[in-house]
């Protein structure tokens, strides 16, 4: 599985929505990326990638591509 696939698919599992809806989602554009969901989807990247992310990326973490740019750049997952 790539890290794309991977990403997409730790979205798609925590979130409750297909892998065709993932790429266009940002927080809070669902009811299920509320604040809580929010946090469960952090953990589950985290999980997903053997990370542990910093307070300020989580914060910055809006959408679906600005969480694999925050990804790609502090944490060296290459997408």
């Amino acid at each position: 599985m790539t890290n794309l696939e991977k990403y997409t698919q730790t979205f798609s599992d925590t979130l409750g929505v297909s892998k065709d809806e993932v790429e266009k989602l940002e927080y809070q554009s669902i009811s299920a990326w509320d604040s809580v969901g929010h946090m469960e989807l952090v953990a589950a990247i985290e999980d997903a990638f053997d990370i542990m992310m910093e307070t300020d990326d989580i914060i910055d973490f809006n959408s679906f591509e600005k969480g694999k740019e925050i990804l790609s750049k502090n944490y060296s997952v290459a997408f």
